[in-house]
């Protein structure tokens, strides 16, 4: 909903907005630096193939946008170019940075500038990725997952990710896309106990644990080599999940956190090495993308006499 392209079309999302020139080093200008910026626009999400399937053919027609919905409005559009070949393949879907569990809340300008948090940004008790950007706080026991997914009668499987607070990765087989229309493919762990008098109960120390969290790592379809291979189109409004709570808020006599700051120290240290992580991959992007090669044809040559 900002930075418009020359068509005047909003390219970026601002509630996703980051800012990777912080970590691009001195060699760059200004002007330069004002451009290292990206969101979790659809357009912006990458298609990645197995290594067997990643052919320049094959990854040059995989890739995502924005799909307008009858129903729901924006959604996310996913174009998947398999080998005809019959053998197994898969391809994943994946936001173009890792989701920013320790994002502090803030403000974004419509040139996509960062801000800096107000007070009332620090007084937040959710960071900027909460609450349907990708990161779920104060996660205990995952009960179910769900997805929203519009089918189009192909075989192929489909699977989310789910990243944890220690940075694993769960894949979630959720099922078959054999039909048409949207549906909500449903998983329901098999390891959840419903009835409290049968699980294991444990006490843990509540200070200076950090709240766990689940944040979302993206999609992997599944092409079985029996399939039919080719194009494969897909469209995503959302997943949802059902969690037992890992705390439970109380109002305690001793703000904790707020004598020693223990967990906002190390909440800061994790939030710093992810913002490392995701710069150095953008700033590689932007260099690549600064070489490409910008003509569409060759210049006549001039006659000479």
């Amino acid at each position: 909903d900002i930075i418009p392209n020359q068509d005047n079309v909003p390219t970026q999302n601002r509630a996703t907005m980051m800012d990777f020139s912080n970590v691009a080093g001195g060699s760059f200008t200004t002007e330069q630096k004002k451009v290292m910026k990206t969101s979790l626009a659809l357009a912006n999400w990458d298609v990645i193939l197995a290594s067997s399937s990643r052919t320049v053919t094959n990854q040059a027609k995989s890739y995502t946008q924005e799909a307008p919905s009858k129903q729901f409005g924006k959604v996310l559009g996913v174009r998947v170019h398999f080998p005809v070949e019959p053998f197994n393949s898969w391809a994943r879907i994946q936001p173009p940075f890792e989701i920013p569990a320790f994002e502090a809340m803030t403000k974004v300008a419509d040139d996509g500038t960062i801000q800096a948090p107000t007070a009332e940004d620090k007084a937040s008790k959710f960071t900027r990725f909460e609450n349907g950007y990708g990161v779920v706080k104060n996660v205990g026991v995952i009960k179910s997952v769900a997805v929203n997914v519009y089918g189009l009668n192909f075989p192929h499987g489909l699977s989310a990710v789910l990243i944890d607070a220690d940075g694993n990765e769960n894949v979630v087989f959720m099922g078959y896309l054999k039909f048409d229309g949207w549906g909500e493919l449903r998983w329901d762990n098999p390891q959840y106990v419903e009835n409290v008098r049968n699980r294991e109960l444990r006490l843990y120390p509540l200070y200076p644990k950090s709240t766990p969290f689940v944040k979302f790592g993206g999609f992997i379809i599944q092409r079985d080599g029996a399939t039919e291979g080719g194009d494969f189109v897909a469209y995503f409004k959302d997943v949802k999940v059902i969690y037992d709570k890992a705390v439970i808020e109380t109002d305690r006599d001793i703000d904790d956190e707020g004598l020693w700051n223990i967990i906002q120290d190390r909440e800061t240290a994790r939030k710093n090495a992810e913002m490392s992580r995701f710069g150095q991959q953008q700033v590689l992007r932007y260099l690549e993308a600064q070489k490409k090669a910008t003509e569409s044809g060759f210049t006549p040559a001039t006659t000479t006499k």
